[in-house]
């Protein structure tokens, strides 16, 4: 059974980083596409970042050049590194991978198969 699970959100004041990790079970990262989603009450889940395969990564504008996603496939485990932390970039942030190596449409939540129970991340102002 796949599972996923996040770690490492928490309060930062804006301008502050944090390191959010995602431990699998179940599968390896290696052939997976990955990625990192973020969701608001009242809002859509929205897509942060994503790693297939080989490496190759995508950003969403809101957060390019503030984020970096990687992976270390010896611990099964995703990280998502964020700097520069702003009011806006509060949320619970959560993990998810497709079935396939490469990312599919990599905003779209519907292709994920699995994700995790999220992780919430508070920037004060």
């Amino acid at each position: 059974q796949v599972q996923l699970v996040e770690s490492g959100g928490g309060s930062v004041q804006a301008g502050g980083s944090l390191t959010l990790s995602c431990v699998a079970s179940g599968y390896t990262y290696v052939s997976r596409c990955m990625g990192w989603f973020r969701q608001v009450p009242g809002k859509e889940r929205e897509a942060v970042a994503s790693l297939d395969s080989e490496g190759r990564t995508q950003y969403a504008d809101s957060v390019k050049g503030r984020v970096t996603i990687s992976k270390d496939n010896a611990k099964n485990t995703l990280y998502l590194r964020l700097n520069s932390l702003k009011p806006e970039d509060t949320a619970m942030y959560y993990c998810a991978a497709q079935g396939g190596g490469y990312c599919y449409l990599w905003t779209s939540r519907v292709e994920y198969m699995y994700w995790g129970q999220g992780t919430q991340v508070t920037v004060s102002s």
